[in-house]
């Protein structure tokens, strides 16, 4: 039977700091939002076949947003928080608690900004 995804990371939720501007309004403030930070597990977990080894071989630490709306602290509008930065890499070594704007300079999608 072959593994699922979540059976290769530990899972922690964290709390960030952004600076965002409200599109309403045009203030620039600090909004915290909540992340999932997955952590690739230190070995491999028993069951796995060829596939689920090479899988696991090729995964990276990364960071997941889970608020995708804030509300502004000026006007009282709710907005969307901008996509681009929905999903984050863990630069190999880095801390979880690192900054947010450590993105992976490994850029496969330039043509698509």
């Amino acid at each position: 039977m072959a593994l699922d995804e979540r059976d290769f990371f530990n899972n922690r939720n964290e709390t960030r700091n952004d600076k965002l501007t409200c599109p309403r309004c045009r203030r620039t403030n600090d909004y915290s939002m909540r992340w999932v930070v997955r952590i690739r597990k230190e070995r491999m977990p028993s069951g796995g076949d060829e596939r689920d080894r090479a899988l696991f071989a090729k995964l990276r630490d990364y960071m997941i947003r889970v608020d995708d709306a804030v509300t502004c602290k000026a006007c009282a509008k709710r907005f969307d928080v901008p996509s681009q930065h929905s999903m984050v890499f863990l630069q190999d070594g880095e801390k979880a608690s690192a900054s947010t704007s450590a993105v992976d300079s490994d850029d496969d999608n330039r043509g698509n900004r």
